[in-house]
């Protein structure tokens, strides 16, 4: 068993209802959840001009692979209305992949550590709220720090 975290994200149609039912599907097909964020919102990260998100960190105790964990979110996004259409475009679900115990995973399709977290005050501020003493394995540092550190501005705020 290993705990990975995960990011789940959407700007599109009922927003708290789309992260339920990525929350529950997630429960019954990764493993079990063993810690949940608030409800963060905040403006659309790398595309302006479209709705605001809402994103949400979660624990998840799995027996799946980092390789079969996501295909099974990917599935979960597929099964929940996720059309892939435009990069950092608007979205019914996003679900990723923000840590995968203390692995360094870098293959086609799959890296992990998440290479843009600390780059993203939405992600950090999730997860700080669950994991705020967790190491990053590449940075050596907390979430917490890497939260004070991050300088992106764009406004996150509890929902």
């Amino acid at each position: 068993m290993v705990i990975s975290y995960l990011l789940l994200g959407g700007n599109l149609g009922d927003r708290p209802a789309n992260l339920a039912a990525a929350r529950t599907a997630i429960g019954a097909v990764c493993g079990p959840i063993t810690a949940v964020s608030s409800l963060y919102e905040t403006e659309a990260w790398g595309v302006s001009g479209q709705p605001s998100y809402l994103n949400q960190a979660l624990a998840v105790r799995t027996e799946l692979a980092p390789g079969d964990l996501l295909d099974a979110i990917l599935s979960i996004e597929q099964t929940l209305g996720r059309e892939r259409v435009e990069t950092y475009g608007p979205r019914t679900i996003d679900i990723d992949i923000l840590l995968y115990g203390d692995r360094v995973i870098d293959s086609p399709g799959l890296a992990v550590p998440h290479p843009q977290m600390p780059r993203r005050r939405f992600a950090l501020t999730c997860l700080n709220e669950i994991a705020p003493h967790l190491i990053h394995p590449l940075s050596g540092k907390s979430i917490a720090q890497l939260l004070d550190e991050c300088d992106d501005g764009l406004d996150v705020h509890k929902f």
